[in-house]
């Protein structure tokens, strides 16, 4: 069952007795354990229906001892376990001792006033261990990955939907460019936002982009979309900000390298049909980056890439050997570009 799925089932009154949910998007994870706490739980009972423990600290037994022991005061329990290592591959380092066949025994019989969730926090599993198949077969396994570049925006216009504000066209993608794709960061854009457009309001591209403050590493994106683009006097005017923001040379430099870098492995990988969240796996990219990168790598061909990851490695060297002023050589890198 996908995560949509157990959605709906949860706000039918459908709850798994354990469910593992893993994944790299923290942000909808603990959306997902929110509506369980409100599904299972009212404000009044959660000081003693809702348990939480961490493996790092905690045997699994002890875990399962808690969700077969009555509760008290309440009908239900809802036991949140972090940092849940027993369920990936590689050694487990930690202190504690986990018996996982306890875990394997309570399924086979679990009890009804429990829920049992487990949270990790990776991107794979070690689907070889029985614990992972049991769950898969007779829990609820749920993945809590990155969404993909067209879920992306859908979620930034759902998300301000949900704050009674609309989003002008083309809005959702200088939110996106501006605040990265982390979901977390991205919601309290929008929030601040909707209270700018106020209830009922519409957000303007050309307020997103004024009112959301770009990191350095967007700055980057950006000056490497407006180089792409041919936009010279843009990629020139967020340089000179980034200087007065203090921010080093080198460190722009080496950023702009690995966006360009990240531009020909998307055009090369892309060449070899491999699809958009194939990219985005093999790099360790949201698939929104790769989206983009793939935009800009159809503007260059796979000769001018390397040429300009050359230039970039020549001027890394002369900026930090003194053979050229950091600011000029940047200066003087970005104008031969455009040319």
């Amino acid at each position: 069952m996908d995560v949509k799925a157990a959605i709906k089932a949860v706000k039918q009154g459908q709850i798994s007795p354990v469910y593992l949910l893993y994944g790299t998007e923290k942000y909808q994870m603990n959306e997902f354990v929110s509506l369980l706490v409100e599904q299972t739980i009212s404000k009044e009972e959660r000081d003693f229906a809702l348990v939480h423990y961490d493996l790092a600290e905690t045997p699994l037994q002890e875990v399962i001892e808690e969700a077969e022991m009555l509760p008290f005061m309440v009908p239900r329990k809802l036991i949140l376990v972090q940092d849940a290592a027993v369920f990936t591959a590689g050694k487990d380092y930690a202190k504690v001792e986990h018996r996982v066949e306890s875990l394997l025994e309570y399924m086979k019989n679990p009890a009804e006033y429990s829920v049992l969730v487990f949270m990790v926090n990776q991107e794979k599993l070690d689907e070889r261990k029985k614990v992972v198949k049991a769950i898969k077969s007779d829990g609820m396994l749920l993945s809590f990955m990155p969404l993909g570049s067209e879920d992306l925006l859908k979620w930034v216009g759902k998300k301000a939907k949900e704050h009674g504000c609309a989003l002008e066209e083309g809005a959702a993608e200088i939110i996106i460019r501006n605040a990265g794709t982390q979901l977390q960061t991205l919601a309290a854009e929008i929030d601040k936002l909707c209270l700018y457009a106020g209830r009922g309001g519409v957000i303007r591209a050309e307020t997103a982009d004024q009112l959301i403050a770009r990191s350095m590493e967007q700055n980057v994106f950006a000056l490497v979309e407006d180089i792409a683009n041919l936009r010279i006097d843009r990629a020139l005017a967020i340089f000179y900000e980034l200087l007065k923001q203090k921010e080093e040379p080198i460190k722009i430099a080496a950023l702009i390298a690995r966006q360009f870098r990240i531009i020909l492995q998307v055009k090369d990988l892309a060449g070899q049909s491999y699809s958009q969240h194939q990219i985005a796996s093999q790099l360790g990219l949201h698939p929104y980056a790769v989206k983009i990168a793939g935009e800009q790598a159809r503007k260059f061909q796979a000769a001018q890439l390397k040429q300009i990851l050359s230039r970039l490695g020549t001027l890394d060297y002369e900026m930090k050997t003194g053979a050229i002023d950091k600011v000029l050589g940047l200066e003087l890198f970005l104008l031969k570009l455009a040319a």
